[in-house]
């Protein structure tokens, strides 16, 4: 034991004074700073100076082949950053490799998915060894008919650094599909046709479109979105025929109401083709027999401030799944086809208090309901005819289960997806009928090492400010003693009413088998405990965000399951502007964070309508254009409220070519945080150049984000293999 413990000691030693030199070596490495150009921006009379206002570019300067002095100086400030991470990071960066290895040996790079069954052909989705993208087959009436490639992806991204194909829409008479391709990263598709037949893809291209289609069952006639070039809304809606030249394509609907985005889609039923139009607290359709696609669409319900419903077609009845008579958790109701007004609407499932319901499957014999309630998912089977009423079974203290892709209407089977903090995904197939299920697939996990077993997950419910219950959900090895020298990680979102799954993740593991804990706070902002929970965390309620957060942190450190020395925050987007919170509020909790894509300068942003998505969210954060809401904005706003004090690590991401959050306001921040923090901790940002809101396309490139996030945890943890 002796013998040992020396050994230990001097390993210890070694690795310590390792870190040491490593740490001397990067001392000396002095950060960009960038330039104060102050601007002045007046409000309700309140005047705000923004030092880094320069940084922004339009999407015409980020794209110019010959960038202009400023646009290649902010770009060159930019490239200064990457160029400082890379030199403090750089003595991980052996280690950070060897996660990604890590991650990429647990994933089956030869796999494919289960297939399912639609309109006579079972569709499937294959990756191959090393290969970034997916492959898209069919195969006609059985499994053991020969395989037709729709489309090979990987072979269609060679020579782009980014390449996103979504979209994939086959004709009624599947002997053609439209797709629709992103080369940017900025969500604005281009929308194509191909002939099944004979592999030709036509020559119309469509420009700036949502990605998403429709056919008439004529097979001809496409309706599309298209977007805003500016603002990047979908407010548009066009009618295509096939063979045709898209400049003359036919305008159908356009949404004038600039807090709205609209849509288009088929019922399930094949019958109607539905244009939707919503913003965050209202929606409104109208609907068209997909057999006539040159007739008008008729109006379902006009729109009501504060009325979302959402529409599914069975037999006479339209079912719709709504927030009608104040119907906080939602409920079902139906209506006939042809009196589709509000006044004629009847209650199905009527509203629950403790129940939110979250969507609705059609079937010929089945109503499938998702539901949730106490924070987790629950699936309930109802005959039609009212001779069965169930809810699937399910065991684990906290999981996530929800309804897989079922386009087959004449069916007993239901497919639905089920894992957990420990249990890898499993897909499904449960038979309504005889209630016998069967397991299609499995996630793998390769390499050896991962036995379920050895991880244990709980959760605990932690007393907010307010009195409010929030629950913390965490998964670890069992072997890993939980005290104030454990490392754990706390995520969250908070916003929109998402809510984020307690679901397995093969490159969490990289952290738990490190000793780390993985903990996510369902705070107010989600819907983890119901529709009120999302209000409760909006608008002006958004502290509550912040807040949960923050409690949910001082009870994590109090009960000892971790200490401020050890505790790690991440979050992105919206998730990002909660990291940007709490450092505010209390940076003394954190030693380290990484705030990925951060929606950070709130307040400028929500100002700006030429800004993508601005005015679509105003019924989420406030339109600061009322002082009511600039005021209360501007007090969590985090690029507003830097100060000179004390921030524990941080990690910046964001990428150039971001349509949700742009680029500039995470770079603004880091500026301003450098020039404003009092201490010497470690400060980051990468900038993907080449990539948008979503991180680097190809699954291999998006495993390299997440090794590099991990890295940079893992090092602020000593921790370096």
């Amino acid at each position: 034991m002796k013998k040992i413990a020396f050994l230990l000691t001097i390993l210890s030693l070694t690795f310590a004074t390792s870190c040491k030199k490593d740490k001397m070596q990067t001392e000396d490495i002095k950060p960009p700073i960038a330039d104060v150009v102050p601007k002045e921006m007046e409000t309700h009379g309140d005047t705000r100076i923004d030092n880094y206002y320069w940084m922004r570019l339009s999407d015409e300067q980020k794209n110019s082949k010959t960038p202009d002095e400023h646009t290649q100086k902010v770009l060159d400030y930019l490239n200064a950053e990457n160029d400082y991470f890379d030199k403090k990071m750089g003595h991980t960066e052996k280690f950070t490799e060897d996660l990604f290895q890590e991650m990429k040996s647990r994933i089956k790079e030869d796999d494919e998915s289960v297939p399912y069954k639609d309109n006579g052909y079972f569709y499937i989705t294959r990756y191959i060894k090393d290969g970034q993208y997916p492959i898209y087959a069919r195969k006609k009436a059985t499994l053991d008919a020969e395989e037709e490639l729709l489309f090979d992806v990987n072979k269609l991204a060679e020579g782009h650094e980014y390449y996103s194909l979504g979209g994939l829409n086959v004709s009624p008479n599947n002997k053609l599909a439209a797709f629709a391709v992103d080369t940017i990263s900025r969500r604005q598709y281009v929308l194509q046709f191909k002939n099944l037949e004979t592999g030709e893809i036509y020559p119309e291209k469509i420009e700036s479109t949502s990605g998403s289609s429709v056919w008439a069952n004529d097979n001809k006639t496409v309706f599309y979105t298209k977007k805003n070039p500016t603002t990047l809304r979908a407010e548009r809606i066009f009618k295509h025929v096939l063979g045709t030249d898209a400049s003359t394509d036919i305008e159908i609907f356009f949404e004038a109401d600039d807090t709205y985005s609209t849509y288009v889609f088929k019922s399930k039923s094949n019958q109607f083709i539905a244009i939707g139009s919503s913003s965050t607290l209202t929606t409104e359709y109208q609907v068209l027999s997909a057999d006539t696609p040159n007739d008008k669409f008729k109006m379902v319900q006009p729109r009501v401030k504060g009325l979302e419903y959402h529409i599914s077609h069975y037999q006479n009845y339209f079912y719709i799944y709504t927030n009608k008579d104040k119907a906080t958790n939602f409920k079902l109701m139906k209506t006939p086809i042809d009196k589709t007004s509000s006044d004629n609407w009847v209650d199905v499932i009527p509203h629950r208090d403790d129940v939110l319901l979250e969507d609705i499957s059609i079937f010929k014999d089945y109503l499938v309901l998702e539901e949730r309630s106490n924070g987790l998912n629950k699936i309930r089977i109802k005959r039609w005819d009212g001779t069965a009423d169930e809810y699937l079974p399910f065991n684990e203290e906290t999981y996530s289960v929800n309804v897989s892709s079922n386009p087959e209407f004449d069916t007993d089977t239901l497919r639905y997806s089920y894992n957990s903090f420990t249990t890898p995904a499993s897909v499904i197939d449960y038979n309504m009928k005889d209630k016998s299920k069967e397991i299609k697939k499995e996630q793998e996990v390769l390499g050896g090492k991962f036995d379920k077993n050895n991880y244990t997950s709980k959760r605990v419910w932690v007393t907010a400010r307010d009195g409010k219950k929030v629950a913390v959900s965490m998964v670890y090895r069992k072997d890993t003693e939980l005290n104030k020298d454990s490392p754990l990680l706390l995520y969250a979102y908070g916003s929109y009413g998402a809510t984020i799954p307690d679901g397995f993740s093969t490159t969490r593991l990289s952290l738990l088998d490190r000793g780390f804990v993985f903990a996510l706070a369902h705070i107010r902002g989600s819907q983890y405990l119901g529709r009120q929970w999302y209000e409760d965390g909006k608008l002006f309620n958004k502290m509550n965000t912040f807040t949960d957060f923050i409690d949910c942190s001082k009870y994590l450190i109090e009960e000892k399951y971790t200490s401020a020395d050890h505790l790690y925050a991440m979050g992105g987007s919206a998730g990002g502007l909660l990291m940007g919170g709490i450092i505010n509020m209390n940076p003394e909790l954190y030693n380290g964070i990484v705030a990925a894509v951060p929606f950070v300068d709130v307040v400028t942003t929500m100002l700006d309508e030429t800004i993508p998505l601005t005015t679509f969210e105003y019924d989420e954060w406030g339109n600061p254009n009322e002082k009511e809401y600039y005021d209360y904005m501007l007090s969590y706003s985090p690029y507003d409220n830097v100060e000179k004090k004390a921030y524990p690590n941080m990690l910046i991401t964001t990428g150039l070519h971001d349509s949700q959050v742009q680029y500039y306001e995470p770079a603004k921040w880091l500026a301003k945080l450098r020039a404003n923090k009092t201490d010497d901790n470690l400060l980051v940002m990468h900038t993907d150049m080449e990539s948008g809101h979503g991180g680097a396309s190809g699954r291999f490139n998006a495993l390299k984000d997440t090794a590099r996030d991990y890295g940079f945890i893992l090092e602020m943890e000593g921790i370096s293999e």
